[in-house]
């Protein structure tokens, strides 16, 4: 069990949620924005509608955020858990977009979000396909995925043409001592807040090295209206099956991510819970495609926030999920944020995606000691791993391959869960549906519970 400072319905002090909701922030954000910006870099769009679309990404991601933290009736897994836009839906959305531009786009993801929301209503079922030997696979594969992210943010960001400079190593390597001093030497609220400490202080010395562009900032308006449809719709039937495929792979990248967050947060993950937080990832897509954003998923680096932090308060998260709705209104604060160096968020990143990993670590190490889930382990771990360090392997194959198998999380998943079907001795999650049925029969209904907090 981790040893968290705030629980899952833990309010902390306003002050403190302030501080801790703009550590999240400042871990999502980049992820937000940077869908957005390569699918119009890919299209060439011009500068106005890619800002458009930052916008409307960080407006739906904070919305869909609030109400995942939060819940509305049966929509919300109620967890502190970050939404945003996805990497999964790129491939889908360029192949859509060459040809029907952003109205395809936006259509084929309003079209799309119809398989997950009805995806989400069999999530009991799908949930004892993640035995823990599978979820332990899943959960160390999402941290393996990440790694590299944060390397690359480390080295000045991939592609970038200072990669790699020794001025960026050493303002990650100072920002991951920072971190790590305030986590294992600092009290309550200085450990807890230590990403954004640690971030703030490399930001600082970036800033008084000369190190940070201001252009951005000066060319953002302060002010901007989210304007619903601005850019239409339209419905080709090639890409919403392009798109309806991302999404079906959305849902075992989403379920993955959200047994590492129930480990993360002490939670139990039963099907009830996963059915709530897919049904928002699918209600929350269709909003995000209305408002003008590509389809938004669970963010699983934020996890590494919470597993490094010990805050699982999802109060804090659902006020991440205003900060963002802020930064859609006001495109400079989103201008500001940017301008953080990649190389601040790499010393930082590191250390919240390693987290995930030794969690997936320490879950491997209660498997079962045997043949057969050392098969499973080994397999999927090197599938996923081969398409994460060799992408170009699919290269040759038909597209929807590569929609299906483009990450390494989704091909770990799929192939743990498929050799955990057809190898003798299969590991199942028998008693799940009792657990939900008595957690339903306990537990008073939800809704009141979150009227009576709000009240209060």
């Amino acid at each position: 069990m981790n040893n968290l400072l705030y629980q899952v319905d833990d309010r902390p002090p306003f002050l403190t949620t302030i501080l801790l909701a703009a550590q999240h922030m400042l871990a999502a954000l980049g992820g937000i924005i940077a869908v957005p910006m390569v699918i119009g870099a890919v299209l060439k769009l011009p500068a106005d509608q890619i800002v458009a679309l930052v916008n409307a990404a960080l407006l739906g991601s904070g919305v869909v955020t609030f109400i995942q933290c939060k819940g509305v009736g049966p929509i919300g897994i109620r967890l502190p858990c970050v939404m945003g836009t996805s990497f999964a839906f790129v491939g889908a959305a360029i192949t859509i977009g060459l040809e029907h531009g952003v109205p395809g786009i936006l259509g084929c993801s309003l079209a799309g979000s119809a398989i997950m929301i009805v995806g989400s209503f069999f999530m009991p079922q799908i949930r004892k396909l993640f035995p823990h030997t599978v979820t332990a696979v899943v959960v160390t594969m999402i941290g393996l995925s990440l790694i590299p992210v944060a390397i690359d943010w480390a080295a000045g960001g991939k592609g970038a043409p200072n990669y790699g400079d020794p001025v960026n190593l050493g303002i990650a390597l100072c920002v991951l001592v920072i971190v790590i001093a305030l986590v294992q030497f600092g009290k309550g609220i200085i450990s807890a807040a230590a990403i954004v400490i640690g971030m703030a202080i490399g930001y600082a010395g970036c800033v008084a090295f000369g190190l940070v562009d201001f252009t951005s900032v000066n060319k953002s308006a302060v002010f901007a209206l989210p304007q619903v449809l601005q850019h239409g719709m339209t419905f080709p039937l090639g890409g919403i099956f392009a798109m309806s495929l991302a999404y079906m792979v959305t849902i075992v990248e989403t379920t993955g991510t959200f047994m590492a967050l129930g480990s993360a947060t002490n939670t139990k993950m039963r099907g009830k819970l996963l059915c709530r937080g897919v049904l928002c990832d699918g209600v929350g897509s269709a909003f995000a495609s209305v408002m003008g954003s590509p389809a938004v998923s669970t963010f699983a680096q934020n996890v590494g926030v919470i597993s490094l932090t010990g805050v699982a308060s999802r109060h804090v998260v659902a006020l991440t999920g205003v900060f963002l709705v802020l930064a859609g209104l006001f495109p400079i604060i989103g201008a500001l944020v940017v301008t953080i160096p990649q190389s601040v968020l790499g010393g930082a990143g590191l250390m919240m995606f390693a987290m995930i990993l030794a969690a997936g670590v320490q879950m491997l190490a209660n498997v079962e000691h045997n043949k057969r889930n050392g098969l499973i382990i080994a397999v999927s771990l090197g599938c996923g791993l081969a398409v994460s360090g060799r992408p170009e392997l699919l290269a040759k194959l038909p597209a929807v391959f590569a929609e299906i198998f483009g990450s390494g999380i989704s091909t770990g998943a799929i192939v743990a869960v498929v050799m955990n079907l057809l190898l003798p001795g299969r590991e199942v999650e028998a008693h799940d549906d009792e657990v939900d049925t008595q957690a339903e029969q306990q537990e008073p209904p939800q809704p009141l519970l979150v009227k009576k907090a709000e009240a209060a």
